[in-house]
């Protein structure tokens, strides 16, 4: 008997993910998390430079300044509740220093600037197509970073609006990376603050939206988090205490998924060996002197090196 409605899923035959490749993620929380897995497995990846972003025209601003190397000034940054914020970036990013808070936003403009000239694959998870508008400006943000709501107008991104935004930042990365591939995923996590039906319609536009541009012949592909969370997944036993965010072994479920999918057979031993080591290196002797424990060192240190010699970007601290 079959308790589960399964996706099929095809390992992807071209442009997979190997240790040579270069993987930024960016987007929900969900890039997060498997952005945690790559980077736990040594892969080179950098994950949301701005801090989590939740719909795309908040991340085609911050692509638009990154590849422009469009420089944030003081008059775009705003201090409420004794705290220098920015309407573009997450709240990860605030500071009690306004030129703290610009030479962060700088300094992350540099990076990602570096990053989409160098990726080999942009992972992108989107979460919602509701968005805030800062009336005083009449510009879409990114964070409202908890100034009163009546400043803000909220709307909700229509399917064009979602196509023309990713058209957008596909062209933009394409101008100076032609050779990327785009990963597009929708975020498993439920935005029920904007209620229930309201999310509904949201995840349905940003489907709706991805799938009019997804285009595997044009190195633009999807994968179906979200589709794994609702189908696959369909209890609440795979949700964390607030019923909304997937628990660990929905993350790892998917994470499986998406490793069988796009990375190479190669990488996947790889990863294996490595996760092994990252066990290894977790792991907490009763006598850390005693010998049994020094020649379990030696050993480990001639695994990480052997390692090091084919893939030298790889580090452990």
């Amino acid at each position: 008997m079959n308790l589960q409605t399964n996706i099929k899923l095809e390992k992807q035959p071209h442009h997979q993910i190997d240790y040579s490749s270069k993987l930024m993620l960016l987007g929900s929380c969900f890039s997060e998390n498997i952005g945690g897995k790559f980077e736990y497995l040594k892969f080179q990846s950098e994950i949301n430079p701005f801090g989590i972003l939740f719909h795309p025209v908040a991340l085609e601003n911050l692509i638009t300044r990154s590849i422009n190397q469009d420089f944030y000034t003081e008059d775009e940054l705003i201090y409420h509740n004794e705290i220098w914020s920015c309407f573009d970036a997450h709240s990860k990013l605030n500071s009690v220093s306004k030129d703290d808070l610009l030479s962060k936003l700088n300094e992350q403009i540099e990076l990602m600037h570096q990053q989409i000239n160098a990726s080999t694959h942009i992972i992108i998870t989107l979460g919602t197509a509701w968005v805030y508008r800062y009336i005083a400006t009449d510009r879409i943000v990114a964070n409202c970073h908890k100034i009163p709501q009546k400043q803000f107008q909220k709307e909700l991104l229509s399917i064009n609006d979602i196509v023309a935004s990713l058209e957008n930042i596909i062209a933009l990365v394409r101008r100076v990376n032609p050779k990327v591939n785009f990963i597009f995923t929708v975020s498993p996590v439920r935005h029920l603050k904007d209620g229930f039906v309201e999310n509904n319609i949201s995840k349905s536009h940003l489907l709706s939206a991805i799938h009019q541009i997804v285009e595997p012949r044009k190195q633009m592909f999807y994968f179906p988090s979200y589709e794994i969370m609702m189908d696959e997944l369909r209890d609440y036993r795979y949700y964390n205490q607030d019923m909304i965010h997937p628990n660990n072994v929905a993350l790892e479920y998917i994470w499986e998924k998406f490793k069988a999918v796009w990375l190479t057979e190669d990488a996947i031993g790889i990863s294996q060996k490595l996760a092994n080591i990252q066990t290894k290196k977790a792991h907490r002797p009763f006598n850390p002197n005693s010998d049994a424990h020094q020649k379990f060192l030696a050993n480990l240190q001639l695994e990480i090196e052997d390692i090091q010699k084919e893939f030298p970007h790889i580090k452990f601290s």
